[in-house]
């Protein structure tokens, strides 16, 4: 082999080993304090007009919640839930799982606020990761250190939501799968589903369990049948308006109680009740259900942090748009 193979060779060898890492080292982009410099006051800015919001409206913590997670899931956290579509591509905004997703108004004011201090710096895709953390710390959940730095990306695929974002209808293999294809490990898993903690959900998530579990106008039996008597009088075949509790009683506020529920048999999912079906899901829901949620918290914060890093453009890649809902 001559030295000119050798060198291509090397070359090509080297290409390959930067393409394996570029995922990890573009999460090692990020860091905290990230617009230090360029943007002092961005995080004051964000919190501050984020608290006008959920102060008055506390029920939007959990949508801005799922915002993150659906960004995440789809493309990584580069923002593109946020975009609308157009003439010639709908978003993943118009996905059915995303249709329930409230608060873009949230958003918009946030990065209105952000850009009028410091035009065309700091990224849609920082400002959701900001926002979700704040949604949380507000409504009495934990508080974590955002690493910053993400870019927002210019695509956004109505088709990929199906295949990336877990439905209420997975089962425990497809939940670990669709989250170890995010580099999110098992406990994770149990760890971020605690975020059903707060919010609602419409009874289209899970009437199947009630009416029609097998096809055979039978009822799921995985779940507490006392519960199902309960849901029923909330939701009738088809209903596709009336919003339930996720959390009965507390659904306002982020707290362990969703552990106690599940451990009872009640998640209002079947992605809530297969954490039952894995041990160690099921061990993580037992502790938690058994000492008052003694490392939730902490859990928490610790895989929220891991998700805000996956699949994110920095440095060069993508763009900082103007708007968060239209690409520059």
């Amino acid at each position: 082999m001559g030295i000119r193979q050798k060198l291509l060779s090397f070359l090509f060898s080297q290409l390959i080993l930067v393409l394996m890492v570029s995922n990890h080292s573009n999460a090692m982009g990020l860091k905290l304090g990230y617009y230090h410099k360029t943007c002092p006051n961005a995080e004051s800015i964000i919190s501050k007009t984020a608290y006008r919001f959920i102060s008055r409206a506390p029920t939007l913590a959990a949508p801005l919640l799922r915002m993150h997670f659906h960004d995440c899931f789809v493309r990584g956290c580069d923002g593109s839930v946020l975009l609308n579509s157009t003439k010639i591509n709908i978003s993943e905004k118009d996905a059915t799982p995303n249709q329930s997703l409230r608060g873009y108004h949230v958003i918009d004011a946030v990065k209105s606020a952000v850009e009028e201090a410091c035009p065309g710096v700091v990224s849609c895709a920082d400002i959701l990761a900001l926002v979700a953390r704040d949604s949380v710390s507000m409504i009495h959940g934990p508080y974590w250190k955002v690493p910053l730095g993400r870019r927002d990306g210019r695509v956004s695929i109505l088709n990929e939501v199906f295949a990336e974002v877990p439905a209420p209808f997975a089962n425990i293999t497809q939940l670990k799968q669709m989250f170890a294809a995010k580099g999110l490990n098992t406990k994770d898993l149990a760890v971020l589903s605690g975020g059903h903690t707060i919010g609602t959900s419409h009874c289209l998530g899970f009437t199947n369990r009630l009416y029609n579990f097998t096809g055979k106008g039978d009822t799921d039996p995985s779940m507490d049948p006392n519960y199902i008597v309960k849901l029923k009088q909330k939701c009738k075949p088809r209903d596709t308006t009336t919003l339930v509790e996720m959390d009965p009683g507390s659904f306002k506020t982020f707290d362990e109680a969703y552990y106690t529920l599940v451990a009872k048999r009640r998640g209002l999912f079947q992605s809530d009740s297969a954490l039952l079906d894995d041990p160690e899901t099921k061990a993580y829901v037992i502790l938690q259900a058994s000492t008052h949620g003694s490392t939730f918290a902490k859990d928490f914060a610790e895989s929220m942090v891991k998700m805000g890093q996956v699949g994110v453009l920095t440095g060069n890649q993508g763009e900082i748009r103007k708007h968060c809902a239209l690409v520059n």
